[in-house]
């Protein structure tokens, strides 16, 4: 579709709506006035992209009831309706097939919604680093995560003491979770060598030197 495509099917929607509706007034795409009320602004583009949020944006400065309205993507576009709400903008998606106008979103104040549980495991994750491994950016083989921090405080004790049992590792290694860290062996870097004995694999032994900045 041409952003001139979307023209009719947006007008005959607010139209009905009992809108009077009119193409390219100054530097708006589609203007709609209803009596007295502010006035509704549509802006037309054959997809979302970030010069469609800057134009929707200045609208603004003339009405709060400022839409952008796109033909219906083919793929996934929650990211985009989500960043419009965001940012007070309302999305409209036009059918191409048929010009069915659907209304995702309608203009108004954004209200995150907070999630405690991802809060406090966010603050989890925090207190669990040691230090600011990733500072600049991953390191050459990654993100470092508290989880793989304690890995390899615990592969560093095996390294050291040789095989041990998980009890020894969680105190000698001061990671309390230590056992589970090393059953789990998400990293394939622990082996059990006898009931609740662990030891380094050749993984593991690789991995101290790979992480070794971690």
């Amino acid at each position: 579709m041409r952003e001139s495509d979307l023209y009719p099917a947006v007008k005959a929607h607010l139209a009905a709506q009992g809108y009077d509706v009119k193409g390219e007034v100054g530097a708006a795409d589609v203007v709609a006035r209803r009596g007295d009320e502010a006035p509704v602004i549509v802006e037309l583009k054959t997809g979302f992209s970030l010069a469609l949020f800057h134009q929707a944006i200045a609208r603004q400065a003339v009405s709060d009831l400022v839409y952008v309205a796109v033909p219906r993507p083919r793929r996934d576009a929650t990211e985009n309706v989500r960043l419009a709400r965001m940012l007070g903008l309302g999305v409209i998606f036009v059918r191409p097939r048929d010009g069915f106008v659907e209304v995702m979103a309608d203009p108004g104040p954004f209200r995150p919604r907070k999630s405690k549980a991802k809060a406090a495991r966010l603050l989890r994750d925090f207190e669990r680093l040691r230090g600011d491994p990733n500072a600049g950016g991953a390191t050459r083989h990654g993100i470092v995560t508290g989880y793989r921090q304690d890995a390899l405080a615990c592969a560093r004790f095996l390294a050291a003491h040789g095989p041990s049992r998980g009890a020894v590792v969680a105190e000698g290694a001061g990671v309390p979770g230590a056992t589970r860290i090393m059953a789990d062996n998400h990293y394939s870097w622990f082996q059990r060598v006898a009931r609740g004995v662990y030891d380094l694999t050749e993984a593991g032994r690789a991995g101290l030197v790979d992480w070794g900045d971690a």
